[in-house]
C-alpha cells in the first residue's frame, strides 16, 4: 500500500470500546484538548484541575484508566500515583503519565511507583489514543491472569491462562501484521522503518515467549513441560 493511500483512508476511532478515561492536569488548554481528541461515541473523558480533585474523582467513579499530570497542586502526579496505588480499589487502575519531563529520573520514578506507561509532552494525540487502547488491552489480560491466580482449581487456572494468553498473541499478531504493512509502504524514511522493524523483533519475541508458555501449560507431565517448544510460524515469517 502506497503512503499516499494509508493518508487517504476514512477516519476512524481508534477506541472502540466503552472507556471512562480521567485526565488530570493544571493546563484548562491540555484539558480541552484531551476532551476534544480523545473523545469519540465510545470514549467519555472526564477531566481534573489537581491531584486532590483527581484522587476524590477516582475514589468516587468506576474509571477504566487515568492520565495524570506530574506537576500538579495541591500533590504532584508522583503522590497522587502512590496514593492510587495504595487504595485497594484502585490498585490495579491503569494510569498512564503525562509530563514535559523525559529526564531519566523522572521515567524511572514513575514506573517504580506503578504507572503503566509515560507519555511525553507535547502530546501526539492520535498517538495517545492508539497507546491508550494498548494498554487497556494489556490490563484486560493482566486482569485475566489475576483471575486465573485466585481459582482453586488449577485445571481452571491454566484454562483462564490460556484464555488471557490467546488474546495476548491476537493483539501481537496484530503488530506484527501492521509492521509488515508499514514496511511496505513508499517514501518511508530509514529511521522510521528501523523502528518499525525493532517493534516488529519485540512483538515476535514476546509473541514467541507466550506460546511457549502455553505449551508448557498443556504438557501432560513435568519432564514434558520443559521439552524446548519450536515456534512452527518463525521461518515462514
Amino acid at each position: 500500500m502506497a503512503l499516499t493511500e494509508i493518508r487517504q483512508k476514512p477516519w476512524v476511532y481508534v477506541i472502540d470500546e466503552a472507556t471512562r478515561v480521567l485526565v488530570a492536569d493544571d493546563d484548562p488548554i491540555l484539558r480541552e484538548f484531551a476532551s476534544v481528541h480523545l473523545s469519540s461515541p465510545a470514549v467519555t473523558i472526564e477531566t481534573a484541575p489537581d491531584g486532590a480533585a483527581a484522587f476524590e474523582m477516582l475514589e468516587a467513579g468506576d474509571f477504566d484508566i487515568a492520565l495524570l499530570d506530574i506537576e500538579m497542586p495541591p500533590f504532584d502526579g508522583f503522590v497522587l500515583l502512590e496514593k492510587i496505588r495504595a487504595e485497594p480499589k484502585l490498585r490495579h487502575l491503569p494510569v498512564m503519565m503525562l509530563t514535559g519531563h523525559e529526564d531519566i529520573g523522572s521515567v524511572d520514578r514513575a514506573y517504580d511507583l506503578g504507572a503503566n506507561s509515560f507519555v511525553p509532552k507535547p502530546v501526539n494525540w492520535r498517538l495517545l489514543s492508539y497507546h491508550i487502547r494498548y494498554v487497556m488491552r494489556s490490563s484486560r489480560i493482566e486482569q485475566e491472569l489475576r483471575r486465573a491466580n485466585d481459582l482453586s482449581g488449577s485445571g481452571d487456572a491454566a484454562s483462564s491462562f490460556d484464555a488471557a494468553a490467546e488474546e495476548h498473541e491476537a493483539l501481537l499478531n496484530g503488530i506484527v501484521d501492521q509492521a509488515r504493512g508499514m514496511r511496505a509502504a513508499a517514501g518511508m524514511s530509514a529511521s522510521l522503518a528501523g523502528d518499525i522493524d525493532r517493534i516488529e523483533t519485540l512483538a515476535r519475541a514476546a509473541l514467541s515467549q507466550c506460546r511457549s508458555v502455553r505449551h508448557a501449560m498443556r504438557a501432560p507431565s513435568p519432564d514434558a513441560a520443559r521439552a524446548p517448544y519450536v515456534d512452527e510460524g518463525a521461518d515462514a515469517a
